[in-house]
Parts: structure tokens; sequence; C-alpha cells
């Protein structure tokens, strides 16, 4: 597994062994959930929830997030998130929390422009956590959820509203944009 764009392009990042606690994005799904939003990742703060190995969020700050928050309950895998965040040279701009998902988007007060979900397949978690994601995504914010084909997600959940879903192989990507307050009027 690499970082494949960006100031640490080719980066070799380590995960933690089996697929029981972390589940590695491949690279073709990866270069098409950051392909969609190439444009508004300058500058963007970003929040890598079920962070695995902080894959995603390392992508992110490659290609020109101001700043990641991964979060993972689990500790090897918040170490994993570390280490990766050091090799690629983006340990400044991250913090790395070990909680539980939905713990963390309660008590946060940030805003985040790019959410970036990926959690554990056939759980129904994304359809539980999403109420909550929209609460701490900002208008004009993107979430981005890998999930497996079955996975049924809603159109719109608390402002956010599904965009575009893309296919690869068994896995699927919903693109959601949080919508301004005065278009939810």
């Amino acid at each position: 597994m690499r970082v494949i764009a960006g100031s640490a392009r080719g980066t070799k990042l380590t995960t933690l062994p089996g697929e029981e606690i972390t589940r590695p994005t491949i690279d073709r799904v990866k270069e098409a959930m950051f392909s969609a939003v190439q444009f508004q990742l300058p500058g963007a703060n970003v929040l890598d929830l079920f962070a695995g190995s902080g894959q995603l969020g390392i992508e992110a700050l490659s290609r020109g997030a101001r700043r990641c928050l991964f979060c993972d309950q689990d500790a090897a895998a918040a170490a994993v998130v570390q280490a990766n965040c050091r090799a690629a040279g983006v340990f400044a701009d991250s913090k790395v929390v070990r909680m539980e998902a939905s713990a963390l988007l309660a008590a946060t007060k940030e805003r985040f422009d790019l959410v970036l979900l990926d959690p554990p397949y056939r759980h129904g978690i994304l359809q539980q956590i999403l109420p909550a994601v929209a609460r701490v995504t900002q208008p004009g914010g993107i979430v981005l959820c890998e999930s497996e084909l079955e996975a049924q997600l809603p159109d719109e959940v608390e402002g956010l509203v599904l965009q575009k879903q893309y296919k690869y192989g068994t896995v699927r990507v919903s693109r959601y944009q949080k919508q301004d307050e005065e278009d939810e009027a």
C-alpha cells in the first residue's frame, strides 16, 4: 500500500496484518475517490473516521489538505496511523485520536470540509453514523463513504445529499455533499 499522488507520492504505508481491524482501500478506488474531490482538497480540514492505517487521510494531506483528524478506536491501528503519518511527512498536519467514532462526533466542535468513511463492512455502520457526520460537515463539504455493494444508503440525511455512487468490483463509493443552510430552507 502506498500514497499515490502529491507530496508524499510513492511512500509505502504500513497496515496491520489480516483484515479483522483494517481493510486497505485498493489503489483504483482511492484514485477515483480523490479524483472526485481534487478541487476541494487544497486547504481542506479533513476527518478520516475509522482510519485503519490512515491511508485515506494521508492521501488527502499529500494532495494539499491543510489538516486531518484521524480517528480509530483500536490502539494498534492508531499507532500505525501515527507511524504512517511520520513516514509520509504529514505528521505536523495530523492529529490521531483513539476513540469510538460516534463518541468523537458527539464531542468535537470542529467542522470538516471533507469526511472520509471506510468502516467495517456488513454492520450497518454507515447508516447509523451519517446523521452525526452531517452535523460536523461544513456547508458545501463532501463526505465519501466506502462500502460493500449491498449497503443501502439514504439519498439524504440531515442536509447531506447523495450526489453520486461509483462501483468498483465489490466496492461502492458514495459521495454526499452538505447543503448550505439557505439551500435547506
